[in-house]
Formats: C-alpha cells, structure tokens, sequence
C-alpha cells in the first residue's frame, strides 16, 4: 500500500489515478454544445434525487481489520513496443474511437464534437451531437455503431449531460447519414444529478447483438456504488432501447435495481467479451488499486468498501481479502497504471497476440497486454508508450489504434 506524502505529490497521484484533473466539487457555470440536442421526450432519470452539490475527500471508515492482497500484483518492467508506430491524425482532448465497417472510425472530443476519420485519411466533422456538460472528466464519451449498423445506420453515445444542479450519465442513440448523426433520442439517464467526475460511460454489446452493458463510475462519491438504487458505481444491462435487460440478476425488483448487472464499481473505462462469453472491466482505483474485473452477473466488486489502493490522502481502505464475500480483482496495479480502455484482440496482423487483452494506460503512459485462460489473467508485456493513452480498438486489417491524451491518434503494426 502507498504511504503519505507531501501535497503536491498527492495532487499529482489524484490527477493521474483519475485519468485526468480532479473535478470541482461545485456545480460548473457553462456547458458546451452542439446545435443539435435530444428529443424532450426522453425518459425520466433512472434514480431521482436532489443534485449533489459537494463531494467527499475520503471513502469511510474501515469497518474490518486489513487482510493485505497477496496475489494478482500486475505492477511489471516496461518493455520497448514491437510495433511499426504511425501518427495517423490530430484531435483535440479525445475520449473513444469506433471503427464502422468500411474502416472509416469514429473519433468523439469531449467538448461536444464528433469527427470522423475516412480511410483516404481524411478527417470531416459529424454534426447533431447531444449537449454536454464539458468539465475536467466529463463530456461527449464513448460511441459505438449498433451490432446492426450495416442496415440501421445506428449509433450509439454516452456523454455527461447538463442538468440541475450538475450532470448526469446519459446514453442516447442517433442516426448516422454519413454527415450528421438525426433523430437522436436519449435512451436512459443514470439520475442522481450533480458535481463529480468519473462517468465509466463505456458501451459493449452483447455477443448476440440483442442487448447492450453501460459501465456507470461512481462521481467521485464513495458509498453510491454500494446503493442499489443510484446507478451510479454500477454496470447495467440494458435492452437496445435502453430499458432493464430481460433475464438480469434482478429484474422483478423494477427501478435501478431491475437494470444492474453489477456493482461496487469506481470508475470503469473499459469492458470486453472474451472469446469464451466472458466479461471482462478494468477500472481505475483511487492512489493505486487500479483493476482488471471478470464481471460475473449478481456480483459486488467492493468499492469503497475494499481497494487494493488508498484514498489519495493517504488514509487506508482495507484490501480485497479483507471482505472475502466481495469479488476481488483478477489483476491490480499500485502504483496506478490509471487504465483507459481496453480491447480484446482478434485479428489477422498479429495472430500471436490473439486472444489477449490490450489495456491502455493513462499515467502509465504505456500499452499493457495480457493473456487469458479461462477465469484467468496474467501480464505478458507492459510495452511503453511515453504518452497516456486514453483509448484502444481494433482496426479491420488487424492493425491496433492508438488514442491519446494529447490527440494523437496512432496506428501500431507489424514491423
């Protein structure tokens, strides 16, 4: 576990383990947007409850005596990239890349923009994205073309949305003419208005294509994530339509708890389905504790009950093993890696490496891979970048892409 230091190497570990500058504990004065907003006819947020206006410095007090982690320490020596690097364009504070099929990618800018990257090279601005509340860690997030997308022309967006008193997780969905994303409708609002960063706001399909998971972070507010009725500290399933999947661990319960999948989560960035069904999350601890997740339905992961890591003044969280009866993470990194996002790969340039998970890091400024068998994870390499990489994703020839903090976007291939 990391000890207390001064304050400016507090601030420092607080910027890095978060992925980007703490945010204000008070409500932000401006938003930024683009011309185009959703319907009003949008549903209700999932949870209702006054804005949050302040937020917490610390998780609460331990309430078990600490029983150190022992086993999945992913902490490992920095190795030179195999890979032939190339910078493939330029964009400004970027959060998440799509690939559609025609190898044209989705790029979104957390001020509201969405642009697009066409396989000549060129790069040509999508109008008709939602309002956002652009501030620290909040945004325009993640997107993703519908399972569907050849026909539907679907698209799918998280952002952090402008509402009383702060903001919210908000999922929409849109019409994509090649221009312009119309018709855009928001499918579901996590509720619990209010300040605080750490959104997740990751978008996976399921396998079958017929459902989606959302990862939702906690807001920097601790104990949300163990009340079953904010969905915020959670992944949710939920249908296309952004309504409680059928068949989830608790769907007769209605509400919030009818669209949990899973809870105790911090600030999840990343998630993936294994080859085998599996589901696999990373998400970033507080000072160190970051962690790689296999998601299993019904299960709670522990936040602020437990971490691998301390809260960044200094003051302990009792470990994983401490509440046995709470899932502990596959892998952990302390001092923090500060994971963004995360790919499984599949493709044909690098056959050896079919099978692992690329994990992006942020403060690690690297690129970890890691292998899997089964209900298990193992770091293979951690390959240095020299720049936080905020996202990752596959490219239809094989090639692995890059997203960076400082907006580059980098195309890694076979040397």
């Amino acid at each position: 576990m990391l000890t207390s230091r001064a304050p400016l190497a507090l601030l420092l570990a607080a910027t890095a383990c978060s992925g980007s500058p703490q945010q204000s504990t008070a409500a932000p004065a401006a938003t930024q947007s683009s011309p185009t907003s959703p319907a009003s006819s949008a549903p209700a947020p999932a949870s209702t409850m006054a804005p949050v206006t302040s937020l917490p410095d610390d998780a609460p007090d331990a309430t078990v005596k600490n029983v150190a982690a022992t086993t999945g320490h992913a902490n490992t020596k920095e190795t030179a990239p195999p890979f032939a690097m190339q910078t493939l364009g330029q964009f400004e504070d970027p959060f998440a890349i799509a690939f559609l099929p025609d190898g044209s990618a989705f790029v979104t800018e957390k001020a509201g923009k969405i642009k697009l990257r066409r396989p000549d090279g060129s790069i040509v601005d999508i109008t008709g994205a939602p309002k956002v509340l652009f501030d620290n860690q909040g945004g325009l997030l993640d997107i993703a073309p519908a399972p569907d997308f050849a026909t539907s022309k679907l698209v799918y967006i998280s952002y952090s949305e402008p509402r009383p008193g702060g903001s919210s997780l908000a999922l929409a969905r849109g019409l994509f003419t090649g221009t312009a994303l119309v018709n855009l409708q928001v499918l579901w609002r996590a509720g619990s208005d209010g300040v605080g960063g750490q959104f997740g706001a990751n978008i996976l399909f399921a396998p079958d294509g017929k459902s989606l998971y959302l990862s939702s972070g906690e807001r920097q507010r601790f104990t949300p994530a163990q009340d079953p009725d904010q969905a915020i500290g959670k992944i949710l399933h939920l249908t296309l339509d952004g309504k409680p999947a059928p068949g989830n661990p608790m769907a007769s319960a209605g509400g919030v708890r009818a669209q949990t999948w899973s809870s105790g989560h911090r600030n999840p960035y990343g998630m993936v389905f294994a080859q085998d069904g599996t589901l696999w999350e990373v998400e970033m601890g507080p000072r160190g504790g970051d962690e790689l997740n296999l998601i299993l339905p019904g299960k709670n992961y522990g936040w602020p009950i437990v971490s691998n890591g301390d809260n960044y003044s200094g003051k302990p969280i009792p470990d994983h093993p401490s509440r046995p009866d709470l899932e502990a993470p596959k892998l952990w990194w302390n001092p923090s890696i500060s994971p963004g996002g995360m790919l499984y790969y599949t493709g044909a340039m690098f056959p050896e490496f079919r099978g692992n998970l690329f994990i992006g890091a942020l403060s690690g400024e690297a690129l970890i891979r890691v292998t899997l068998a089964g209900n298990t994870a193992k770091v293979a390499n951690q390959y240095k970048i020299g720049e936080r990489v905020r996202d990752v994703a596959q490219a239809p020839d094989g090639a692995i892409w890059l997203l960076e903090d400082g907006g580059k976007l980098v195309r890694l291939a076979k040397k």
